[in-house]
């Protein structure tokens, strides 16, 4: 592969990964249940967003990288392979498929990242939504559970 193909592959692959990632919070609206104080709230958004994170079980942002890197890899193997099998010694060809099969390897790498980014997202959403609805917070869409204020500080 020559230098210009290696370099802009390369590039690529890097910018592509560096994209791959996911919010690292829901995406979803949730609002304080019935007479709920907003520091309370606060509070459950923060239990239930460690909560949602420990759910998915990986690191979203490990695994979009890996197939970014996967995909480069995959796609300059099979570059070369068709330069090689369609140059016929035409000198270039082969490095030329392979630049082509890296950028193309890149950039569906990045597309099963993205898939897979929203399918972690969506996980994300639902451990996040059932930990603030048991805690008494509003759902769109659900009915709003009842909230019950602790009872106030004994004398």
């Amino acid at each position: 592969m020559n230098l210009s193909n290696t370099i802009l592959g390369a590039s690529l692959a890097v910018v592509l990964a560096g994209c791959a990632s996911i919010p690292e919070g829901p995406s979803v609206a949730v609002m304080p249940g019935p007479g709920k104080p907003f520091d309370q709230f606060n509070a459950d958004n923060a239990i239930c967003m460690e909560f949602a994170r420990q759910q998915i079980g990986v690191n979203p942002n490990d695994v979009a990288r890996e197939q970014v890197v996967t995909g480069a890899a995959a796609g300059a193997a099979l570059g070369a392979a068709s330069g090689a099998l369609m140059g016929h010694g035409h000198e270039g060809q082969t490095e030329s498929m392979a630049g082509a099969g890296l950028i193309v390897g890149s950039a569906a790498g990045a597309n099963a990242a993205n898939q897979s980014n929203m399918t972690l997202q969506r996980r994300y959403d639902i451990a996040y939504q059932q930990c603030m609805y048991a805690k008494g917070n509003q759902i769109p869409g659900y009915a709003p559970p009842r909230y019950t204020p602790p009872p106030p500080p004994s004398h």
